[in-house]
Order: structure tokens, then sequence, then C-alpha cells
């Protein structure tokens, strides 16, 4: 789908639905668990949909009413093959990888568009090393056998996901296992936010610098009722909105002292100049003089896109460092970032491993191709505030996977301009 979206500065509020990144990881809790319990989670992307399909396929019985997730846990593995359809999802295929072992299940993981040529390695030899059969078949990922507790290792600098699917798989095995995360860590708040999800579950382990000990026989116990905090990731595009309106975004009910590594989102605008107020949750972002800086990619990957758009505000030149990762995530990033900068008449410049952006008061418009890739459509959405002309996004669709009410949240800042 096509859509067309106005020129210049918006202002108004928005409330930030759930995280997703938080929501598989209470959700996988939950399905491994000892009990049943309910889960308030302010909005189901297509992310977190395939995580539920796929616990469902292992024999969780997992429901949705309205904005409540009841979670009935696994308690048999169904008999014969189950089909998992993880979808684009990079989460839940890395996540339920190792959970699939630790299961002792019989299963094969459906994967679209970009996931199958996605990365495994080496993820995929540690489990088969330990006792699992994997063997991918196009867009088929055939998985048997059952885990062994023992000693794992994996890099730092690959994926945070890796590490995070066997925290979550490792304590179900019925023995002792040991996880050491070798040479730099990247993402390493993602690892934080599953470890506190498995504090938070009951889950006993012990982490000293980057070697966990995990003792086996061990069973998830989420409280009755929880919330899923709202996603930091999602509200860097208002955030980012707001840095480059006069008048302003107020975000509503963000949780300061979340976890999600993309909290950092705020750090960032204050280097680039915005005039951030700070309270009870609530997030007031104006412009302010917008400067570039320098900005390390490797702990915020996912902000990327977004971050360039309002580089591409600022004045002089701002380089992303670091970014090599970005080449593997739904799109190229690098490159659709770059392709979607230069469509609306900015100066972007592709490194290997980077971009640069060069600042300018304002943008001409143009058409973005989101390459189906989430962010970059909701990041066209933000350089609109930029543009003189209009801004055509092709493939809008895609937002469903992260943000499904995104282009309604969008169009309700028109509708509150008079009102601010």
């Amino acid at each position: 789908m096509n859509r067309v979206i106005k020129p210049g500065e918006r202002c108004g509020c928005v409330r930030i639905p759930a995280s997703k990144s938080q929501a598989h990881r209470l959700l996988i809790c939950a399905a491994l668990g000892e009990k049943s319990c309910e889960i308030r989670c302010d909005g189901v992307s297509a992310d977190i949909a395939a995580t539920i399909a796929c616990l469902n396929a292992l024999g969780a019985g997992i429901t949705i009413a309205e904005d409540r997730i009841l979670v009935q846990p696994i308690r048999e593995i169904p008999r014969g093959l189950c089909v998992l359809p993880c979808g684009e999802s990079g989460s839940t295929l890395r996540f339920l990888l190792p959970v699939v072992g630790a299961l002792g299940a019989k299963a094969v993981f459906h994967m679209e568009r970009r996931l199958p040529k996605r990365p495994l390695a080496p993820l995929d030899t540690e489990l088969r090393t330990h006792g699992m059969g994997i063997r991918q078949e196009g867009e088929r990922l055939c998985c048997d056998g059952e885990l062994r507790p023992g000693a794992y290792r994996l890099p730092g600098n690959v994926s945070s996901q890796y590490i995070s699917g066997l925290l979550l798989a490792l304590p179900r095995l019925p023995g002792d296992s040991s996880l050491i995360v070798t040479g730099a860590v990247e993402s390493a708040a993602y690892i934080t936010m599953t470890e506190d999800a498995l504090r938070l579950s009951g889950i006993g382990f012990t982490k000293n610098g980057w070697e966990y000990r995990i003792p086996g026989d061990q069973q998830p116990r989420l409280p009755d009722t929880l919330t899923v905090e709202s996603d930091w990731s999602n509200a860097a595009f208002f955030l980012s909105v707001g840095a480059l309106s006069a008048r302003g975004i107020k975000v509503m009910g963000l949780n300061p002292a979340s976890s999600q590594g993309d909290r950092a989102v705020l750090d960032i605008l204050r280097s680039f100049g915005a005039e951030i107020a700070e309270e009870n949750g609530d997030i007031l972002i104006r412009a302010g003089a917008l400067h570039g800086q320098t900005i390390d990619a490797a702990p915020i990957p996912d902000l990327i896109p977004v971050l360039s758009v309002v580089a591409a505000g600022a004045e002089g030149e701002t380089r992303i460092v670091n970014a090599s990762r970005l080449r593997l995530k739904e799109s190229d990033r690098l490159k659709s970032s770059t392709a979607m900068l230069q469509a609306l008449g900015a100066e972007a410049e592709e490194l290997a491993d980077g971009l640069i952006i060069r600042g300018k008061a304002k943008l001409a418009g143009g058409t973005v191709d989101a390459c189906g890739d989430h962010r970059i459509a909701m990041s066209a959405a933000v350089a609109s505030c930029l543009c003189e002309g209009k801004v055509t996004v092709c493939g809008s669709e895609c937002v469903k996977k992260s943000y499904p009410r995104f282009w309604a949240d969008w169009e309700a800042l028109f509708y509150e301009q008079q009102h601010w």
C-alpha cells in the first residue's frame, strides 16, 4: 500500500504500545511456566503474534482478549511434527530454537521474506553440539533431538538474541549448564531484558562477568498478572518527530528506568540539541539548535534509520559507525536508509559499516520504497517533518510487524495540533 504524507512539522500527544522485546520474553517464560497467568499488552504486533502462534503449536494455550493475553502453559508436547509459523520474526526464531531443543520437540519453523537468509551461526552449531538436529530446507528450518545440559559458549558480537534464547532454554534442562559469552558484547541491554524476565519468573542463575551458571530442572513462575511496558524502540519515531518540531511532541507512558537499550534515544537526541523535559513517564520534546554528531550503532542498531533522519535536519555532518549488523535486518538498513534519505533530497553516503549524513534545513520530499522494513517506513514518515513536498511511502503496511497502529497514531497528531 502506498501512503502519501503531507509535509511539515507535527505536534501533539501519543501513547506508545507495548514493547515487543519484553512481550516475547514474558510470553516464553509464561508458556514454560508452572501456572497460568495474564499478560496485559497494549497492542499485539505481527512479531508478538508469531511468538504466540509458535508457542501454541508447541502445546501452550494462549488467547488474546483485547489488551489481555491469557497464557496456559505447555503441559505436553504434541505428538508428531510441530509446525511453527515464525513469519519474519528473527526474535521468535532465535529465542524459540533453543527452547524447542530443551522441550525435545520435533518441529519445523516456517520462515518468510529475508529471515531464511539471516544468519543462525554459530548458535546452530552450538545447539547441534549439544544434541539437536537442525537442517534448513529453503524457508523451512527442521529440528529434532533434545538439548543436553553442559558447557555452552557463544561470541557476544553476533546477536544478543542467540544468548537470550539459550538463557530462556537452559533452566529447563535436566542438569546444570554454563554459558560463556566471549569477546565484545553488543546490544547488551537486550540480554539484560532477558535476565530481568528470568528473575521475574523466579529462575535462579549466577553471573560473573559474562559467564553464567544456570541450574537445571527449573520452571518459571510468573506473577498471576503482569503488564508489558511501553516500547522505547517505537517511541523513538515520535521522539524524533518532537526533535524536529518547534511546538513539540508529548510521548506518554514510558518507563524511565527500563532495561530497554533503545532508551538511549533520549541521550542521543539531547546530544543533537533537542530540548527534553521528563515528568512521571511522560516526555515533552521540542526542536533546539540541532547539530551533527558521531553515533555508535553497536548498542542501538534499530535506532539508526530514524536517527539518520534527525541527522538530515541537523547542521553539519553526522557519522554513524559500527553499523555493519544493520545489513542483516529486515532490509539492508545501511542501503535502505541511504536510499530513503537520498530519495527525499538529503545528502547521505553509505559506507561499509556506517553512514555519513550532511544536514540541510529542508528536504524536497519524494517517494520512498520501504523495502518491506517497518523501521524504514516509519522513518520516512518522520522525514516528512523536514520536507517541503509530499512524501509517498511505498509498502507502508509493513509497520504491522512492530507497530500496527502507527499510522493511526501518526494521523492523530494532525487533529491535535489545534488543541496543543
